[in-house]
């Protein structure tokens, strides 16, 4: 395929290449970003993409569906078996459109909304005034504490009985510690609200149980499958089964057409390989990087928001070491270490400077590294941030990195 590629379209093949040769010899730290397997590509890049599929398993407008009914039978079973949940959804695109469908299946335009502030760790579809969920919602916010960078329940029942929400969403891309979904509820049913719990970042802990299921409290679970699930780039609705018809319906026919089949199919194959001991171990591994990468970080003199980890991610505080996390990204990426900026609570800096740095352990871990990679990379991002403007070192560390990407291929071939 690849050869047919360069000879069709000779710059998309160069691209492509180069972003084969970026993922094997560069450190990418992106909490966000994962490894999917060879088969799971496989089954996105399949024929599958040739089947239009309006509709569902043995409910489509279109003839000729026998073949992708049978992957979307197998991706909702898989995903059911795993999680527990009562109805699934695996046709949204993204975990954003998956949102804005559980918002939809049971909130009218207009009606309040509680979800975790932006700044503070959460997600741009909890209610971000230039997001559809602040556009569309009347949106209120919870955060942390300032002291302990901690979400404070007290706080988050205090702001709910004042704001009366219709739907309270728990839920962040940036806030490392564990979701108390029990607590939550009592604040929604306190309220009278529907609960939306989105686990787009932790769904592959909670699969194996490594972090709480919200599947017993919530209402609406929602998760992208490309994160720790380690899937392809897609969403998946879970609800409980007196809300199924109401899902279905707002996502085919209400927000979307053909469902992406060869996605689908590849979802499937992803929920596969959860249910797989390697699958737990691999989740375990996460954990056990992202503690040791932030303890690593903290006896260097860095401060980790909120002072630990209990996930995949973790944010580090770069404002004592007189650096914004722009000018970290750009040091790092200049020395071969992908990570983003990110703001941290309560920030002084504008989001496109941020005055930290997310790092995340799910590729690192995919390609097989340990603990004591986790030491040396330490070392290695000290170095650079400590010489943020030194050229030489970001050539040494460089250099490091490939040598050390070397040891742990993205791929075996």
């Amino acid at each position: 395929m690849m050869t047919s590629l360069a000879h069709v379209d000779a710059d998309v093949h160069q691209a492509i290449t180069r972003e084969i040769d970026r993922q094997q010899h560069r450190l990418i730290l992106i909490a966000s970003e994962n490894v999917a397997s060879q088969a799971v590509m496989g089954a996105q890049g399949s024929l599958m993409t040739n089947k239009y599929a309006e509709g569902y398993p043995g409910r489509r407008y279109y003839g000729g569906c026998a073949n992708v009914d049978t992957v979307e039978r197998l991706a909702i079973e898989r995903a059911k078996q795993l999680f527990g949940a009562d109805h699934v959804n695996v046709q949204p695109h993204s975990g954003s459109s998956a949102n804005m469908a559980a918002y939809l299946s049971v909130l009218k335009p207009g009606d309040p909304i509680l979800g975790m502030d932006l700044p503070n760790g959460g997600h741009l579809t909890h209610g971000h005034p230039v997001n559809f969920s602040g556009i569309l919602f009347q949106s209120s916010s919870y955060g942390v504490d300032r002291n302990t960078q901690l979400i404070d329940y007290d706080a988050v029942e205090r702001i709910a009985k004042e704001c009366r929400p219709r739907m309270i969403v728990v839920g962040a891309s940036a806030y490392a510690r564990t979701l108390d979904f029990e607590r939550f509820r009592a604040i929604a049913t306190s309220v009278g609200a529907y609960l939306l719990a989105d686990i787009a970042h932790i769904a592959g802990l909670v699969a194996v149980g490594l972090h709480p299921s919200p599947i017993p409290h919530a209402d609406f679970v929602t998760t992208t499958t490309h994160k720790t699930l380690r899937g392809p780039r897609g969403g998946i609705i879970m609800c409980r089964q007196e809300f199924a018809k109401a899902v279905d319906k707002i996502v085919f026919p209400g927000l979307q057409g053909g469902p992406l089949m060869h996605v689908i199919a590849a979802k499937a194959v992803a929920l596969k390989e959860a249910q797989s001991p390697d699958f737990r171990a691999y989740q375990q591994r996460v954990l056990t990087n992202a503690k040791t990468l932030a303890g690593e970080l903290r006896q260097r003199g860095y401060t980790i928001v909120s002072g630990d980890t209990d996930t995949h991610l973790f944010l580090v505080d770069l404002s004592p070491k007189g650096v914004t996390g722009k000018e970290a990204e750009s040091a790092l990426d200049a020395s071969g270490i992908t990570v983003n900026k990110n703001t941290i609570p309560y920030d002084k800096q504008p989001p496109a400077v941020a005055s930290g740095i997310r790092l995340g352990t799910p590729i690192v871990s995919s390609r097989g590294m340990g603990p004591s990679e986790m030491t040396v990379i330490a070392a290695l991002i000290d170095q650079v941030i400590e010489n943020a403007d030194d050229a030489t070192v970001h050539e040494t560390v460089r250099t490091e990195i490939q040598s050390l990407c070397g040891k742990f291929p993205t791929y075996d071939h």
